[in-house]
């Protein structure tokens, strides 16, 4: 497991994405900087720009989680 979780690691951060046949897809996504807001204290700041991580998920889970499946 460690291994495979290792190289699901190295193909994101390449950029790479992670197709897990019948449970959904793993990309990294480029986001803008933008402005935002310290809760906290409501001052302004801006966020810098940054990959994510993002999570699609197969039409087979998906009806499986909605009891269709």
């Amino acid at each position: 497991m460690e291994k495979i979780l290792e190289t699901m690691k190295e193909t994101l951060e390449s950029g790479g994405d992670v197709l897990l046949s019948r449970f959904g897809k793993f990309s990294v996504r480029n986001k803008k900087a933008r402005r935002g807001r310290n809760h906290a204290t409501g001052k302004d700041l801006t966020l810098e720009p940054r990959r994510v991580v993002t999570f699609r998920s197969s039409p087979v889970l998906r009806a499986k989680l909605n009891g269709n499946g």
